[in-house]
């Protein structure tokens, strides 16, 4: 079945950086576009980055542009979100996300999630 892992996440200084990973397994990987996630207390879930499968595009909020950085290595199953110059308003609990659709209906895969903390 379809596993989705998060790690990287923690606390860091307004100004820092953080790496997340997400490790994939179950289907097959490359043939998949990727989606980081993010979640803030009393907020709704927002889409952060998305990758092709291939890698060859990306696109991000409005808010995270020019800061955050979405990668993946298919060879390793693995998609990241290097996230840089850090705010406060960055904290959230971050989810990777890949879905699918079969006869016009979507199917999403969420990760546990990885929760990040932007304090002074």
């Amino acid at each position: 079945q379809v596993q989705l892992v998060e790690s990287g996440g923690g606390l860091v200084q307004p100004g820092g950086s953080l790496r997340l990973s997400c490790a994939a397994s179950g289907f097959s990987f490359s043939t998949y576009a990727m989606n980081w996630y993010r979640q803030a207390p009393g907020k709704e879930r927002e889409l952060v980055a998305v990758i092709t499968s291939a890698g060859g595009s990306e696109e991000y909020a409005d808010s995270v542009k020019g800061r955050f950085t979405i990668s993946r290595d298919n060879a390793k199953n693995t998609v990241y979100l290097q996230m840089n110059s850090l705010k406060p308003e960055d904290t959230a609990v971050y989810y990777c996300n890949t879905y699918r659709t079969r006869f016009g209906r979507r199917y999403d895969y969420w990760g546990q999630g990885t929760q990040v903390t932007v304090s002074s």
